[in-house]
């Protein structure tokens, strides 16, 4: 301290003093206003004993500490200067040094406050005061899926008593608030918090409750459309933020966590952290989707809407209700609940069993998996609710055949989309890839799959598919299933690649009407990424077509509500085992058309080791208010007209 000067040591000092904030601020102008108030006091009590009384004959009226409040009222309002205005003209002094004074220090004490506010309106907007909620869902990361998330909670939840969800991003606050009010304006009931920071950091998980939440959805740092080494920093930084929330969660505190993560690698480690932990690959979903929609028309729209909370959902339903199912053989079963359809068993040990054999007994402490349109709605009588009439089976099976597939574009989903359909078609079928300047990247990854898949005959197609010439040129009405991609790279925005597939299947449309023959068992289906798109692609032309970011978004809002749900979709989503399809009904009904009951759909899709959870009425499938024909879970006393080229919609072992 020897070396340093006193003005050095009062200059630290007086700047660690204003480092603290506003309360130094403030301190100081009182200090200030104290000093000033004092020494213009003194002035003022110095002229007031000084001057022989004739001179101040009416000043005298005022004792000493009537001259303390004058000054006081002057420096606080300067227009109280105005009682001095017929004192001694040394009274004057005083009175001009406190209005100044006053100017001054209020000016300065206005702006601290206005600052103070500013400041404080600021750190309110970057998001960083804690929540004080509970039993919120918790989402962590930013993306084009947070209003798809959103709008599938806000469904959720419209029979929940204030409900939360509360948004954790290193994306600023007010930013994230003007997105969400421009897409997602009305969120009913539900409470929307969002806050900005660093969505693995323990401080700002503390911030967002964690210990309070009930579920918690960690979305990807990157899109599918990155680079792979992007996408592995992403999957990195979501398992560091898995670990975060496991860390700073309550103890005891039962938690549902799902992530997406995009390398399998990562989806194993994650796994094995907690049992808590549900991780999902969007692009294996969204690409396994593509393909069994090209396997059955309308498939999508059933997805859609068994996904979605808002329509008919899939429970386990059971043992936590106290049912005493005494051993009921599951086909019976089927017809003892007046809403819903049964689509599986979950043992007790947990086993899951989708389209069991019709005499599998269900025994107490068992779970059905039951289609319904609420888990209110869910009633097992024991009685039956409908008795299905008796009709002979038609018989005959949908026969394969060697296929021609056509893909338009090129994205992270395409490589397994062709893996996937190596495992549906006959050997020696053949998929086409039309592409404009195919990177050498792609042509890699092409000659590798041709390589892994010898059943399958892999084309590229130089072309641009924007280019109708391109398109006639390919001869597309010589395909059995036309599937556009949206197209990849970090750079292409949704709205963008949404408006060149409808340019696609515009021009693709055209090319039909003018084959109109030839064109009549090509089927087109199309990736759409924009939910907002969904009309206007409908419209183009496209027999069906799947909503990217909301299929997974459902998907993960689904998980983060029922865990155990996405066991289910594992199984219903693989080429192994039973998944839903949609079958022509003259597979079923030698008489047709002709009208039927729900409940008879039911009865003879059991006798071919299925289960009908829907029809489709295929002269509806372009009318969207009509939900392009599907119809699910129906009342099972409903008769429809049904005509061959109608379809049930069945869980079945395969597509014959």
């Amino acid at each position: 301290m020897a070396d340093h000067t006193f003005k050095q040591l009062v200059r630290y000092r007086f700047d660690s003093f204003m480092a603290r904030g506003g309360s130094s601020i403030f301190i100081s102008l009182v200090v200030v206003f104290a000093g000033l108030l004092l020494s213009i006091t003194v002035v003022r009590l110095g002229i007031y004993f000084a001057l022989p009384g004739e001179h101040h004959a009416s000043e005298r009226k005022v004792d000493m500490f009537g001259q303390v409040y004058i000054i006081w009222l002057a420096m606080t309002d300067p227009g109280n200067m105005n009682q001095d205005v017929e004192s001694h003209a040394l009274y004057k002094i005083p009175a001009i040094m406190a209005g100044l004074a006053g100017i001054v220090i209020l000016s300065m004490l206005i702006a601290f406050i206005t600052t103070a506010l500013d400041q404080k309106i600021g750190q309110l907007k970057k998001g960083h005061s804690k929540v004080i909620e509970e039993d919120h869902t918790l989402i962590l990361g930013w993306g084009e899926r947070v209003p798809e998330i959103l709008r599938e909670l806000v469904i959720a939840n419209e029979s929940e008593n204030k409900p939360c969800v509360v948004i954790l991003s290193e994306k600023d606050k007010e930013e994230m608030d003007d997105y969400l009010a421009v897409h997602m304006p009305d969120t009913q009931n539900t409470k929307v918090v969002t806050r900005s920071g660093k969505i693995s950091s323990l401080v700002n998980l503390d911030i967002v409750s964690v210990k309070t939440c009930k579920s918690v959805i960690v979305l990807p740092y990157c899109t599918d459309a990155e680079s792979k080494d992007e996408k592995g920093a992403s999957d990195t930084r979501v398992i560091k933020t898995v670990l975060g929330v496991l860390a700073s969660k309550a103890e005891g505190q039962e938690m549902n966590i799902v992530a997406e993560l995009f390398n399998e690698r990562s989806r194993i480690v994650a796994d094995d952290i907690s049992d808590e932990v549900t991780t999902i690959d969007g692009l294996d979903v969204l690409a396994k989707i593509l393909v069994q929609t090209s396997r059955s028309i309308g498939l999508s729209v059933v997805y859609n809407e068994i996904m979605s909370f808002d329509g008919c959902e899939m429970y386990f339903h059971g043992a936590e209700d106290g049912i005493q199912w005494d051993d009921i053989a599951f086909g019976r079963a089927l017809y003892h609940f007046p809403d819903g359809v049964l689509m599986g068993i979950r043992r007790a040990d947990g086993e899951l069993m989708i389209n069991p054999p019709a005499d599998t007994p269900i025994h107490t402490g068992d779970d059905v998996l039951i289609v319904a349109d609420d888990d209110s709605t869910i009633e097992f009588r024991d009685k039956p609710v409908a008795t299905p009439s008796a009709h002979e089976l038609a018989g005959g099976q949908n026969t394969q055949r060697i296929e021609h597939e056509l893909l338009i574009g090129w994205n992270a989903k395409t490589p397994i989309v062709i893996r996937e359909y190596a495992d549906y078609v006959l050997e020696g079928s053949r998929i086409d890839i039309m592409l404009t300047d195919p990177p050498a990247a792609v042509t890699e990854q092409v000659e590798q799959l041709r390589r892994e898949l010898p059943t399958l005959e892999l084309t590229v197609i130089d072309a641009d598919p924007l280019r109708p010439e391109s398109l006639i040129a390919a001869e597309p009405f010589k395909y059995d299933n036309i599937i556009i991609f949206s197209q990849g790279g970090s750079s292409i925005d949704p709205e963008t690649t949404d408006s060149e597939t409808i340019i696609i299947l515009l021009q693709l449309r055209r090319i039909f009407d003018q084959h109109p023959g030839a064109a009549m068992n090509t089927k087109l289906i199309s990736e759409v990424m924009d939910s907002d798109n969904m009309e206007l692609v409908a419209r183009a032309g496209v027999n069906d077509f799947i909503v990217s970011n909301r299929l997974v978004s459902m998907l993960l809002a689904q998980i983060s509500e029922e865990q155990s749900i996405n066991d289910v979709y594992a199984d219903i989503f693989e080429e192994d085992g039973s998944e839903i399809y949609l079958k022509p009904a003259s597979l079923y009904f030698k008489d047709l058309p002709g009208e039927y009951s729900f409940a008879d759909m039911m009865a003879i899709a059991q006798k071919r080791g299925e289960i009908c959870i829907g029809l489709k009425i295929t002269e509806l499938e372009s009318a969207i208010d009509q939900n392009f024909g599907v119809k699910l879970i129906p009342e099972k006393n409903t008769r429809y007209t049904l005509k061959p080229e109608d379809r049930l919609i069945v869980v079945a072992e395969d597509e014959t």
